[in-house]
């Protein structure tokens, strides 16, 4: 294998584990560096699919033994009523996203568009976060989120659904809009997150499945188990963060970074 390729590919996994979960838009970056580097066309985008895959399993790595709790006891109702909350999440964006899905990929992914939803999220969350330090935290554990607000979450998801705008970002300031705390909201996004992106992903490979090569092997495995790790380090700091920290260095990182990328591709 071309070793640039090579390189470009653990470049572009560690991109995406160090984004995908953050509310800075994994999306915005993959563009962004996919460019500077040289890495585009049908077969980068059908590679950075396949390692979203490999972030997606680095939570579920980190959360496997809650996941195996969950397995085990959906005769409990704690556990069969945060599954519950999970599907109903689920559910607005996964059935918008199979509806507009070719249309947000013709006509949304371009540099421009993405910028100014970085731009318009970061102002978001600033406000998101005044109101929360007002208003403060009714839900504090991921057990006292009750339906309608897992719904809510859900509808908060489908902003993602335009690029840019990413979708932890949605459904971080969704839950905190809503009163979750800081730490509820981000592990119920983390959560939303497996089945969301496990659907996505597995959609999207199974679209492009005439562009995957056998000699493209090494590469995407490259940048899979790149983004699996990097992923997995970056959810256990930003846990630990958030229970200290406000989301305000990510909005002015946000509104900072989309006005590089209208400067980049201006």
């Amino acid at each position: 294998m071309d070793l640039i390729l090579l390189i470009q590919a653990l470049i572009l996994g560690v991109v995406e584990g160090l984004t995908e979960f953050l509310p800075v838009s994994s999306t915005g970056h993959l563009i962004v560096v996919g460019d500077a580097i040289g890495f585009t066309g049908e077969r980068a985008k059908t590679f950075e699919i396949s390692i979203q895959l490999g972030a997606i399993l680095g939570v579920a790595w980190f959360y496997r033994a809650r996941l195996l709790d969950l397995a085990g006891g959906l005769d409990r109702a704690p556990e069969r009523r945060f599954v519950l909350n999970l599907f109903i999440a689920f559910l607005p964006a996964a059935a918008l996203g199979l509806l507009a899905h070719k249309y947000i990929k013709a006509h949304l992914f371009n540099p421009l568009t993405v910028a100014g939803a970085l731009i318009a999220g970061g102002f978001a969350i600033l406000l998101i976060e005044h109101r929360h330090r007002h208003r403060g935290a009714r839900v504090h554990a991921l057990g006292e989120i009750t339906r309608l607000d897992a719904l809510k979450v859900g509808l908060a998801q489908t902003l993602s659904l335009f690029p840019g705008v990413s979708r932890s970002g949605a459904t971080i300031m969704g839950g905190l809009f809503l009163g979750l705390s800081r730490t509820a909201a981000t592990e119920f996004s983390f959560f939303l997150a497996m089945p969301t992106m496990f659907a996505a992903t597995l959609y999207d490979l199974f679209r492009s499945r005439q562009l995957l090569h056998a000699e493209d092997t090494l590469l995407f495995a490259a940048g899979f188990v790149m983004a699996f790790l990097t992923a997995l380090v970056v959810v256990k700091t930003f846990l630990v963060y958030v229970a200290r920290h406000t989301f305000r260095p990510f909005a002015w990182y946000r509104i900072g970074f989309g006005l590089l990328v209208l400067a980049y591709f201006w």
